[in-house]
């Protein structure tokens, strides 16, 4: 099992034919992904061969979805193309838009996401590494061989966070990992993945890594407290963060005491989470925890 997606995804690659889409989608492909083809009105009814696997190009998503039944769509188009690339997936009838595309302004990105909830679609970012279910798919950015399948679930706001813990705990391996993006709107939360991983029966438990500003982690350790019954193991990024400077993701700002990693720990803790003040550490309490369950 899994979330989101799986070995029956069907993947086209919005901007497949550009730098980044072109080596990602060669990655994605070399790790089992099931692309189908990639978007490009501009060179449409090409094929593009990616090591003896051809892909076809489509003009519109629409088109692509019409003639190969796809499902899931990869976005490596510009920022300033992002929201129409987007919209026109949901459009079209794409049930999950994975956007990797980073520097998309913000008025853009309330407009996709609003606009693509409407429309039935799930956006998984912007700005973020994608998602993977090892051994079946992987649509984004996500390293492919650092880790295995496995029965822990991974949500988090940092993309090389994910790659760290992934790697800290592949002995144990992963149902789903997913980089849902740190911009200050993205299209799914951590409330979001942590409700698909409570209903997985073969996710045994939940990581979830965040990091400071917003109120993102101080909700989904309300949604812990009266929803999860999964055990659930915490790591917050930015512990040493100055006040009121931006840190890294757009949406890392910290003012007062609002927001900080401190807060967040707290918070999570006192609905029951164990959380960890490294990466290393919290792969610790994640063993511990699992060998308590058995």
């Amino acid at each position: 099992m899994a979330i989101y997606l799986t070995k029956e995804s069907k993947v086209l690659v919005q901007g497949m034919t550009g730098g980044e889409g072109m080596k990602h989608t060669r990655r994605m492909l070399a790790a089992g992904t099931n692309v189908v083809g990639g978007v490009n009105p501009r060179k449409a009814g090409r094929t593009v061969d990616f090591d003896e696997r051809a892909v076809p190009v489509f003009g519109t998503v629409g088109e692509g979805i019409a003639q190969t039944g796809a499902d899931v769509s990869v976005v490596f188009v510009p920022p300033a193309f992002a929201k129409a690339a987007v919209i026109e997936a949901a459009d079209a009838g794409i049930g999950l838009a994975v956007v990797i595309t980073e520097g998309i302004p913000v008025h853009d990105s309330v407009a996709l996401t609003t606009y693509a909830q409407d429309q039935g679609t799930r956006v998984i970012g912007p700005n973020c590494p994608g998602l993977i279910t090892p051994g079946q798919s992987n649509a984004g950015i996500i390293p492919a061989d650092i880790t295995k399948p496995g029965r822990i679930g991974l949500v988090s706001k940092s993309g090389t966070l994910t790659y760290q813990l992934m790697y800290e705990l592949r002995d144990i391996g992963f149902s789903t990992c997913v980089g849902i993006g740190g911009d200050p709107v993205i299209g799914t939360t951590h409330i979001d993945c942590l409700a698909a991983f409570q209903d997985d029966p073969d996710t045994e438990l939940i990581v979830l890594i965040g990091e400071i500003g917003g109120d993102a982690e101080e909700r989904a350790a309300a949604y812990i407290r009266d929803h999860v019954t999964k055990p659930v193991v915490g790591y917050i990024a930015g512990f040493t963060a100055p006040e009121g400077k931006t840190m890294g993701h757009a949406g890392a700002i910290v003012s007062g005491s609002s927001g900080t990693a401190t807060a967040k720990k707290q918070a999570l803790e006192a609905a029951g989470v164990r959380v960890g003040s490294t990466p290393t550490e919290t792969a610790r309490l994640v063993l511990a925890r699992l060998e308590e369950q058995r």
